[in-house]
């Protein structure tokens, strides 16, 4: 996975449920990994780029380690994660629960890091309100890995020693270094793209074929994501942001807290994203719930590209690809005009079509129109296509100019835009998308014509003196 040189990359790992991840959020200064009182709610490897006493660092929470033999198939890909993590990193920060006292779990996970070409920092966690602290963190120097250091993750406590620590480990800041770009004021920013979709039906199989990798666990068990899990990376000379996110169920079926989390994560996730890819299951496709997924993204005026994953286990056996474009589109017909592509990720088959796509809408999402192309569209439509009549008076577009980008919005200026009916803008729509080749989110904002009231004022005034002359006459 591309990342600067210049980052130390620091790994954060122990057993389940000692605090990583919260010790993870506290480091970054937000939220970004789930927390929640319960072993193994962490599973993939989760990166933060911050500056750490002045220091580019990042910071990468991981999974707990299960003794081997012990842990079953999903646990078994954890543990690869978290190992992957450690042979990518620079340092390691090694979280134990001062509450427990040192476990065997500890000291495999000690064992295994001895082995490794990396400093570790022991860190002792949980040791807020404990008597005897200085006991329990003293029994820790058995797994021969430095001094430990007391900390409470939760509220804070022995982070200005483990700062101490850290510093010499780190490379000295250097005094020409430019500070970094503040997110939205760098206009070469990463596009960010979201793989969003219900769960099982192979997003985080999706992110490891396109990242050529195996970044995030994969494994048939419904629900195995469940943080947001942001990888940077490159294509075709542009940065990206491939965001893996986790299934997003009916509110009716979500009965855990952390599956609550999860699903809010991914929601957020969308909504954040330049592009959003929303994966279906070949097997079953265009059920309810991707409706609404796609909704969501089409809500939020984000670009949108439809992948039919698995389609290597219906391909030449239930129609051809245009036949389920055009029956998917019925399906979806709310975002009719997002490009499908069809996928097998767990064999690699067009998945860089994934990504052609999305660098594809991004530059569309801030198309730009001129003006009198725009009321060159308005006569063709009003000539091939009357605006209908209301009342007694037929109505008209006098203009149409652009408004915004991302997603293209246009306002037509006419005589009366509450009267517009739906079909009619549905049929703008489409004709502007078919003249300037769209396939993005449009919005449509029908608008008055500046100074109709003062105009019908000095139409009432100007009826009043009449009347008046009348009278005098």
């Amino acid at each position: 996975m591309p990342r600067g040189d210049r980052r130390t990359l620091i790994a954060i790992v122990g057993r389940p449920n000692v605090g990583k991840s919260t010790l993870f959020n506290r480091l970054i200064r937000r939220r970004r990994a789930i927390v929640e009182d319960t072993p193994g709610v962490t599973r993939d490897r989760h990166f933060a780029d911050v500056d750490y006493l002045e220091r580019p660092v990042t910071f990468i929470d991981t999974g707990g380690f299960v003794p081997e033999g012990k842990e079953d198939q999903l646990e078994r890909l954890v543990r690869q994660q978290a190992q992957a993590a450690v042979e990518a990193c620079e340092l390691v920060l090694l979280v134990v629960d001062g509450r427990v006292g040192v476990t065997a779990g500890d000291e495999e996970v000690a064992r295994y890091l001895r082995k490794q070409d990396r400093p570790v920092v022991l860190l002792v966690n949980k040791c807020d309100g404990l008597k005897d602290a200085d006991t329990l963190v003293a029994d820790f120097h058995r797994l021969a890995l430095g001094a430990p250091i007391a900390i409470a993750a939760e509220h804070g406590d022995g982070f200005v020693e483990l700062a101490e620590r850290l510093e010499p480990m780190l490379p000295s800041p250097s005094p020409s270094a430019q500070a970094e770009p503040l997110a939205g004021e760098d206009e070469d920013a990463p596009i960010r793209v979201a793989i969003v979709g219900r769960p099982n039906v192979g997003k985080s199989s999706l992110v490891n074929a396109i990242l050529g990798e195996e970044r995030v666990v994969v494994s048939p068990i419904a629900g195995t994501t469940r943080d947001v899990i942001d990888t940077p990376f490159t294509y075709r000379d542009r940065d990206c942001i491939l965001t893996d996110t986790a299934g997003i169920r009916r509110k009716a079926v979500i009965t855990q807290k952390v599956e609550g989390y999860s699903v809010m994560g991914a929601i957020r996730a969308a909504e954040d994203a330049d592009v959003v890819v929303l994966v279906l299951d070949a097997t079953e496709a265009g059920v309810d719930q991707d409706q609404k997924i796609a909704a969501i993204a089409e809500a939020k005026g984000r670009a949108l590209v439809v992948c039919v994953n698995k389609w290597d286990l219906v391909k030449g056996r239930s129609g051809t690809q245009a036949e389920w474009r055009e029956e998917l589109k019925w399906y979806l017909k709310h975002v009719s005009w997002a490009p499908m592509v069809f996928v097998s990720a767990r064999d690699g088959q067009g998945v860089t079509r994934v990504l052609d796509l999305a660098l594809e809408l991004f530059t569309q999402q801030f198309f730009r129109a001129a003006t009198p192309m725009l009321n060159r569209v308005v006569e063709h439509v009003t000539t091939e296509h009357p605006m209908p009549w209301v009342g007694s008076r037929a109505m008209k577009i006098y203009y149409a100019m652009q408004v915004g980008t991302a997603p293209p919005s246009f306002a037509f200026i006419c005589s009366n835009p509450k009267g517009v009916p739906e079909r009619y803008e549905r049929y703008v729509s489409n004709y502007l998308r078919k003249t300037f080749s769209l396939r993005v989110p449009m919005r449509l904002f029908w608008r008055e014509r500046p100074g109709k009231k003062e105009r019908a004022e000095a139409v009432k005034t100007f009826r009043k003196r009449a009347e008046q002359r009348r009278r005098r006459r």
